[in-house]
C-alpha cells in the first residue's frame, strides 16, 4: 500500500469512528434500558453510602463513587448476552477524564466499544455497536482529586431473554437466591436467576430440596416461571415467606411434566421457594431459571424497615490500621498489650493490621483477645524486621493458659534470629514467613499446652522444648528440635519421619482435605476479603498464588457491638456476607446463616453471647460456607447448642463445596455465668473443622463448678465424611466428642477430662467408668483418627478411674494410629487407652500410656 492510500485509509477510519462514537444526546427510540435493577460491582467504593449498585437503581439522587485512585470501573451483569446500542453516564462533579466503555462475555475479557481521553462529564449518551453480557466504565484518568462517581450507568440495547407473561414484573431476576444443596460449584442457586437459559442451578439427589429468592421486599406476586432442565420436580409447591422461616403454599402439585411451566398464582411475600418434594428422575432438581412475576413492594416491610441494608463501612475504634509511616507504631502497640496482657476475661478485643510495606524495629507482644495481621495478598508483602512475641511473664512463665490470640499472613525477620510464640489453645499461627526460627515455648521453658500452625513457612528450625502437644498442617519447615508427647504433622515439607511413641512424631505426608482461612486484604486502597480454594491431599503453603476468590467489603455486613441479631439476620437474608468487627455481641435470636457460600469472618475475638437459652448460629444445609475467626462464649440460658451447622437429618452432599469451620472458638463459663447442652453440633455432611477449642471452663473470673458452668457434649457430629484437622476439646461433664456420623476423620486430638468432677458416681456411664473423651458411636462402620490424646486431672476426687480415655466399635473400618492417654500427676487414672485396649496409667509419674495402632 502506498503512503497516500494509507494516510487515506487512516482518515477514513478515524471519520467512521468518530462518526461511530460520537455522544448523541438521547437513546434510539428502539433502546430498551437493560442494565436497571441489575448487579452491579466496582473495583471499590468510597463508603458504605455510595455503593455500586446505586448506579443502576434508576434514582438519580443516589450514586457509585470510588476510591481516589486510578484506573476504578464500575460494571453491571445483564443477566444474558445482549446487543449494546447505547450507554448513557450521568457523572456526579467527579468524573472521568479519560475512560473506556468495555464489554464481556464472561467477566474477565474485556473488548472497547468506546474510548476518550477527553471526556467533559455531565450527562454523556454514547452511541455504541457491541454485544455482551457484562457491560463496564473503566476509567483511567480521574479529572478532580476525588474519585469517579456516576448517579446513573445505564445500558441501552436488545437481548433474547424470555418475554414476561401479561400477569405482572419481573421481580426476581438478579436477586439474591439460596438453596438447600447443589450438584456442584458449577450450578449455584444464583444461576436459576440469572436471566442466562444456558445456566442452571441443580441439586443433590436425594428428596426434599429446595430453590428461594430473595425479593428484597414483600411483593405481590402473580405468576411463576419454571424452566425445567430433564431432571425436574413431579410433586412440587410454590411457596411464599415474609421472614425466610415460616412458609404458605400458593400452588401445589403431584403430577408435574417439567419443561416450561408458567403457573398463574396469588400472593405475597419477600421470600419465594420452589420446594420439591418429589424428583422426576433419579438426579437431583434442575432450573435452568425460575422467574417471579408480580408487583415489587416498596421496601417497608417489618423485616426491612429501612430498605435494602448496605455493605461496607467503618470497622470501627478497635481495628488498628499502621502502615510504614504510622507515627509512635511501637508505642501503640504496647499500650493495647499492657491493657491485654493479662486481660484473660475482659471484654476488650483488638484487630491489629500492617498495610504492605517494610516495619522496622518493632517487637508486638501479643496479649488476650488480640489479633495480628498482614493487608496483603501475600504474606510477603508485609516485612516486619522484629518480633511478634508470646511469653508468659504475666504467669510467672507458664504459658498453658495464653489462650485468645493469634497472628496472620505477614513475614517476620526477628532481631535475634528466633521468633518467640509460647501459646496454647486456641492461637493459631497462620500464612506466616518466619526467616529464622520460631521458639514455641515461654522463657525459662516453663509448661506449655499448645498449639497449632498452618500453611506458615519457616525457613529455620521449630523448637517447641516444653510444649506438650502441637499440630501443624499445610506448610514448610527448616526442621523440627523435640516432642513431649504428641507432635503431629500433616502436609508439611521438612517434618520429622514418623515415629510414635519413640519420638512421639505422626507424620502425614499430606492433609486429605483443606481449604485455607479467608483473610482481609487491601485490594489497591479498598478492603477485600480472599476467599481461598478447596485443596485436595495438600502439602506446603498455599501461597504466593493462592486459588481462590476475592469478595469486595462492600458485599459484607459491617457488624458492630450494639447491632441486633435482627439486623445481622435481615442483613444475611438480603445476601450480604458479614464481618464481626471487634467486641462483644449479645444475641436475643440465632445468627442464621442460610446462603450458600456465606462468608463469616470476625475481627480481634468478636464475641457472640446468646442470651435466653438461644443457639448463638445456625447454619443452614447449604454449600460451602466459611466460618472464620471467632469466639461463642455461653450465657446464662441453657443454649441447646452454641453452633448448629445443618439441620437434623441434613442428607445433602456438600463434598465438592463444604462448608469450613475455622479459628471458631467455644467456651462456657469463666467470663461469666453460663451453661449449654453441646457446644458444636454438625448435622451438615462434608465438613471441614479446621482448628477449634471448645472448652468448658475450669477457671475464670466468673465462678465455675459442676454444677455452676454445666455442658454435656463438647462436639456432637451426626453429618457424613465431616474431618477435622487441629480438634482441642475440654472438661464437659459426658463425652468431649461423640462421632455418630459416617467415614468421620480426625487428624490431631488434645483433650482434658473436666478437673471439677465431684466423685466417681458423676462420672459413672452405665456400666463403664467415666464418659470417654471421644465416643464414635455404635453404629459407625467407618472412622479414622491420626494423633490423638486425652489427660486426666481429677482435682476434686483423685481416685477418679476412667475405664478408657477412647471408645469406639471395634470393626476393620474404625482404625486409629498414635493413641495416648496421661494421668497429670496421678490426679485419676486410666485403666486402658482405647476400649479395653493398651495400658492404664498409674501412680504419679505423668508417663503416657500408648496405642500405636487400633485394632
Amino acid at each position: 500500500m502506498s503512503r497516500r492510500h494509507a494516510a487515506a485509509a487512516v482518515i477514513t477510519a478515524l471519520i467512521a469512528s468518530l462518526l461511530l462514537f460520537v455522544p448523541s444526546h438521547s437513546a434510539r427510540a428502539a433502546d430498551t434500558l437493560l442494565s436497571q435493577g441489575k448487579t452491579a460491582t466496582a473495583s471499590s467504593t468510597e463508603n458504605g453510602g455510595t455503593p455500586a449498585s446505586a448506579a443502576v437503581d434508576g434514582n438519580t439522587g443516589t450514586r457509585w463513587s470510588s476510591a481516589a485512585a486510578d484506573p476504578q470501573w464500575l460494571q453491571v451483569d445483564l443477566g444474558a448476552t445482549a446487543t449494546i446500542s447505547s450507554v448513557t453516564l450521568n457523572w456526579e462533579t467527579a468524573y472521568a477524564k479519560s475512560f473506556k466503555i468495555q464489554t464481556s462475555a464472561n467477566g474477565t475479557d474485556w473488548t472497547e466499544a468506546y474510548s476518550t481521553t477527553t471526556g467533559t462529564g455531565g450527562n454523556q449518551t454514547l452511541a455504541v455497536n457491541a454485544s455482551g453480557r457484562y457491560v463496564r466504565m473503566y476509567g483511567t484518568v480521574r479529572a478532580t482529586q476525588y474519585g469517579y462517581s456516576l448517579w446513573e450507568f445505564q445500558v441501552y440495547g436488545s437481548t433474547g431473554g424470555t418475554t414476561p407473561p401479561a400477569a405482572g414484573t419481573l421481580l426476581s431476576q438478579g436477586k439474591t437466591a439460596t438453596a438447600s444443596s447443589t450438584e456442584n460449584a458449577g450450578t449455584p442457586a444464583s444461576a436459576a436467576v440469572d436471566g442466562n437459559t444456558g445456566t442452571r442451578w441443580s441439586s443433590a439427589a436425594s428428596d426434599p430440596q429446595w430453590l428461594q429468592v430473595d425479593l428484597g421486599s414483600t411483593s405481590t406476586i402473580s405468576s411463576v416461571a419454571l424452566n425445567w432442565e430433564a431432571a425436574y420436580g413431579k410433586a412440587f409447591k410454590i411457596q411464599t415467606s415474609a421472614n425466610g422461616t415460616s412458609w404458605t403454599d400458593i400452588y401445589s402439585t403431584t403430577t408435574g411434566t417439567g419443561g416450561n411451566q408458567t403457573l398463574n398464582v396469588s400472593g405475597t411475600g419477600r421470600y419465594v421457594r420452589v420446594y420439591g418434594t418429589a424428583r422426576g428422575t433419579g438426579y437431583g432438581y434442575s432450573l435452568w431459571e425460575f422467574q417471579v412475576f408480580g408487583t415489587a413492594g416498596d421496601g417497608g416491610d417489618p423485616g426491612n424497615p429501612g430498605g435494602p441494608i448496605q455493605g461496607g463501612g467503618d470497622l470501627g475504634p478497635n481495628v488498628k490500621v499502621f502502615d510504614p509511616s504510622t507515627p509512635n507504631i511501637q508505642g501503640q502497640l504496647d499500650q493495647i498489650f499492657a491493657q491485654q496482657e493479662s486481660n484473660q476475661f475482659g471484654d476488650a478485643r483488638y484487630q491489629v493490621f500492617f498495610k504492605p510495606g517494610t516495619y522496622n524495629g518493632l517487637n508486638d507482644q501479643v496479649g488476650f483477645y488480640t489479633s495480628v495481621s498482614g493487608l496483603g495478598k501475600n504474606p510477603d508483602d508485609v516485612q516486619i524486621n522484629g518480633d511478634i512475641t508470646v511469653d508468659a511473664g504475666w504467669f510467672n512463665g507458664n504459658a498453658t493458659q495464653n489462650f485468645w490470640r493469634s497472628v496472620e499472613n505477614l513475614a517476620i525477620k526477628p532481631v535475634a534470629g528466633d521468633d518467640r510464640w509460647a501459646v496454647a489453645q486456641a492461637a493459631p499461627f497462620r500464612r506466616i514467613h518466619v526467616q529464622g526460627g520460631l521458639n514455641l515455648a515461654p522463657n525459662g521453658y516453663g509448661w506449655a499446652s499448645g498449639g497449632y500452625i498452618a500453611d506458615s513457612k519457616i525457613d529455620g528450625t521449630v523448637g517447641p522444648y516444653s510444649q506438650q502437644q502441637w499440630y501443624t498442617r499445610d506448610s514448610s519447615i527448616g526442621g523440627w528440635t523435640n516432642g513431649v508427647w504428641n507432635m503431629v504433622f500433616s502436609g508439611v515439607q521438612g517434618a520429622p519421619a514418623q515415629g510414635f511413641p519413640n519420638p512421639v512424631y505422626t507424620t502425614l505426608a499430606t492433609t486429605p482435605e483443606s481449604r485455607e482461612k479467608p483473610y482481609m486484604y487491601l485490594d489497591g486502597n479498598s478492603y477485600s476479603v480472599f476467599v481461598p480454594s478447596l485443596r485436595q491431599n495438600a502439602s506446603g503453603v498455599s501461597w504466593p498464588n493462592t486459588p481462590g476468590t476475592s469478595i469486595p467489603l462492600t458485599q459484607f455486613y459491617v457488624a458492630h457491638p450494639g447491632d441486633s441479631a435482627a439486623t445481622i439476620n435481615a442483613a444475611l437474608a438480603q445476601g450480604l456476607n458479614l464481618v464481626f468487627t471487634p467486641g462483644i455481641y449479645h444475641v436475643d435470636q440465632p445468627i442464621n446463616v442460610t446462603r450458600a457460600n456465606t462468608v463469616v469472618l470476625g475481627l480481634g475475638y468478636a464475641t457472640l453471647v446468646p442470651d435466653n437459652g438461644v443457639d448463638a448460629m445456625k447454619v443452614a444445609d447449604v454449600d460451602g460456607v466459611r466460618l472464620a475467626g471467632f469466639l461463642i462464649d455461653a450465657g446464662s440460658g441453657n443454649s441447646p447448642q452454641l453452633l448448629q451447622v445443618g439441620t437434623p437429618g441434613s442428607s445433602a452432599s456438600h463434598s465438592a463445596n463444604p462448608t469450613t469451620i475455622q479459628d471458631v472458638f467455644a467456651r462456657v463459663g469463666g467470663a461469666r455465668a453460663a451453661q449449654a447442652q453441646t457446644a458444636f453440633e454438625i448435622n451438615s455432611n462434608d465438613v471441614i473443622i479446621d482448628h477449634t477449642w471448645i472448652w468448658r471452663a475450669d477457671h475464670g473470673s466468673a465462678p465455675t463448678g459442676w454444677n455452676v458452668n454445666p455442658a454435656d457434649i463438647g462436639l456432637k457430629v451426626n453429618g457424613n465424611n465431616v474431618l477435622a484437622t487441629g480438634l482441642f476439646v475440654e472438661h464437659f461433664k459426658k463425652y468431649d466428642v461423640e462421632w455418630s456420623g459416617q467415614n468421620g476423620r480426625t487428624i490431631f486430638f488434645q483433650n482434658e477430662k473436666a478437673y471439677d468432677a465431684p466423685n466417681q458416681a458423676a462420672v459413672q456411664n452405665g456400666s463403664i467408668r467415666g464418659f470417654a473423651a471421644y465416643k464414635v458411636d455404635d453404629n459407625v462402620t467407618t472412622h479414622e483418627g491420626w494423633g490423638l490424646g486425652s489427660y486426666c486431672n481429677y482435682t476434686a476426687d483423685p481416685s477418679i478411674i476412667q475405664d478408657h480415655g477412647f471408645e469406639a466399635p471395634t470393626t476393620a473400618g474404625v482404625k486409629f494410629h498414635d493413641l495416648l492417654v496421661v494421668s497429670l500427676g496421678g490426679m485419676g487414672q486410666y485403666a486402658h487407652v482405647i476400649n479395653n485396649t493398651g495400658p492404664g496409667t498409674s501412680g504419679t509419674s505423668t508417663v503416657p500410656s500408648t496405642v500405636t495402632s487400633y485394632p
